[in-house]
């Protein structure tokens, strides 16, 4: 099960329980949903792909299908792949997220996996190599600190965290190629979206909101809403695609 129907089954439930409370005349204390969908206009150059030639392991991995580069990925009526929406103003602060489960990041195929990683600040990730070759990750953060690991074949994974909220890009110094984001926030109300372009944003109390969208190639766009109680709204977001 994908995240959006992960966070759509969720947030059904909460509806369901607004409901219930409704009826049963219990107050509205609030706990709001935004859902939306990202699209752009225009056209989106085809992807071209990617030179692997300088790594026989890695051209061999995609002799049947090419690998492409994921800066920009068109979904279904026009829909926009791997759009970060969250909360960037309005709540208030939160601490750093508890020590659960790390959020996974890959090095897969030759290439990134996931392209975009949202994590909260204090969120582990948890970094493995799957392929069968070396690989180099390099995350060049500017506010929190810069570092690069290089990871052999068949070597245990490892944890990372970080203390302050940014967008950091992510290459390998091996695999010229290979891109990728990590992006740290400090809500915990963010999404990245799928091939739909989808996105739901859930248990939000009531208040005043930015809601933000950023795509690492269409830059930043942001919405204002407010949540009055035990509600939910719909906002979209377009962005203008430049082949």
């Amino acid at each position: 099960m994908g995240e959006f129907a992960v966070n759509l089954a969720k947030a059904i439930a909460i509806a369901l329980s607004m409901l219930c409370a409704t009826a049963a005349g219990v107050p509205s204390a609030g706990s709001g949903i935004i859902s939306g969908k990202i699209t752009f206009t225009g056209s989106v150059a085809k992807a071209k792909p990617l030179d692997l030639s300088k790594e026989p392991e890695c051209e061999k991995m995609h002799s049947s299908e090419a690998l492409v580069s994921e800066n920009v990925e068109a979904g279904p009526e026009n829909a926009l792949r791997n759009v970060v929406v969250y909360i960037s103003a309005g709540e208030p602060d939160t601490p750093a997220a508890a020590q659960g489960s790390p959020a996974i990041f890959e090095e897969s195929g030759c290439r990134y996996e996931p392209h975009v990683l949202a994590v909260r600040v204090g969120q582990d990730i948890k970094i493995e190599n799957r392929d069968p070759i070396a690989h180099n990750i390099h995350p060049m953060a500017k506010s929190n600190r810069e570092w690069s690991k290089i990871q052999p074949p068949n070597t245990p994974p490892f944890l990372y965290g970080y203390d302050k909220e940014e967008f950091i890009p992510v290459k390998c110094n091996i695999h010229p190629w290979m891109q990728g984001y990590f992006v740290v926030l400090k809500t915990s109300h963010f999404a990245v979206t799928g091939e739909d372009g989808r996105f739901l944003l859930a248990e939000l109390p009531a208040g005043h909101y930015t809601v933000t969208a950023w795509h690492e190639t269409y830059g930043t766009q942001s919405r204002e809403i407010t949540i009055a109680g035990r509600e939910w709204q719909t906002i979209d977001f377009v962005f203008e695609a430049k082949p």
